[in-house]
């Protein structure tokens, strides 16, 4: 298996941990400072791929801290105003706007970088897009709230996806960024929690520290890794396709975590989002037909 088929079979373990910490971090949270929540969750993250990425921590330089520091930003936000929506808003409704990513990326590439991506691709995001549609919405469409934020943050993570992109692409190594980066997400989340003078510090909540457990160790430290190398190899907007396996995962979760039912959309939006990725990797074998200026990303 070649590193691009690895980091690809990596990404969808990790999209399954995402999936499931939408009812474990709404259990979480739920009557609890977000603040506080998303505090012990970035510094726990960060405490352990200190540990793990020890060597290359040793060889941090001011280069690899700003660049953490600066992927921080996007990275946080799409955090905090997700984690804001799901309390504001059903799952479903927020894993549908949080999907808005895949489209999110291209649009934001055009708009502020004038870069254009393969027809491909847009194809593959409105059919993962039409999977997502699917499974995640049930009756009328509304814009609240918790909608509004979600859609913020998904703003934010398709920033945070393309400077991704960019700083890999240029060659500069990824890994030294992430210790600086989930350092940054955690102090920023100090001020916050430090503002929120109602919080409680040690929550007596019984699922608020196995999802601070669960979200630190393999939604944040695990899945944030694999994400950061993976775009050596994968382009941006590939990326938030498989992204979209997440609320596949997340009904699974909430079937056995929320005693939610499952039904046909499952099964037709599951479809649906395959065939996106499927075709975002089909690779055009006609001579003469060349792709619509494709994103500078290292496949």
């Amino acid at each position: 298996m070649n590193k691009k088929h690895l980091f690809l079979t990596l990404l969808i373990i990790g999209t399954a941990c995402w999936g499931i910490s939408f009812p474990v971090t709404k259990m979480a949270v739920t009557g609890v400072s977000q603040p506080i929540f998303l505090l012990y969750r970035f510094g726990l993250a960060t405490l352990v791929l200190a540990i793990v990425f020890f060597r290359q921590l040793k060889k941090t330089t001011k280069k690899s801290f700003i660049g953490g520091v600066l992927l921080s930003i996007p990275l946080t936000a799409a955090i905090y105003f997700q984690t804001w929506g799901l309390q504001h808003t059903s799952a479903s409704q927020c894993a549908f706007i949080a999907g808005m990513t895949v489209v999110v990326v291209p649009i934001l590439k055009w708009l502020v970088y004038r870069k254009t991506v393969a027809a491909k691709i847009w194809l593959a995001g409105l059919v993962a897009l039409a999977g997502l549609f699917v499974i995640s919405i049930k009756g009328s469409l509304t814009i609240g709230l918790g909608d509004l934020f979600t859609i913020i943050g998904a703003i934010g993570f398709a920033g945070y996806l393309i400077q991704v992109e960019r700083y890999s692409a240029t060659g500069n190594d990824i890994i030294p960024t992430i210790v600086p980066m989930f350092l940054t997400c955690t102090v920023i989340m100090l001020g916050f929690a430090l503002s929120d003078t109602r919080a409680s510090w040690l929550p007596d909540k019984p699922t608020f520290w196995p999802g601070i457990a669960y979200c630190a160790l393999l939604s944040t430290a695990f899945m944030y890794t694999v994400s950061n190398i993976s775009q050596r190899y994968i382009a941006a907007e590939k990326v938030a396709i498989i992204y979209l396996f997440e609320p596949v995962f997340a009904a699974v979760a909430a079937y056995f975590l929320l005693d939610e039912t499952l039904s046909w959309r499952l099964a037709v939006g599951g479809t649906l989002i395959v065939a996106g990725t499927i075709i975002s990797e089909i690779r055009s074998r006609r001579p003469g037909i060349k792709p619509l200026s494709p994103a500078p990303a290292i496949e």
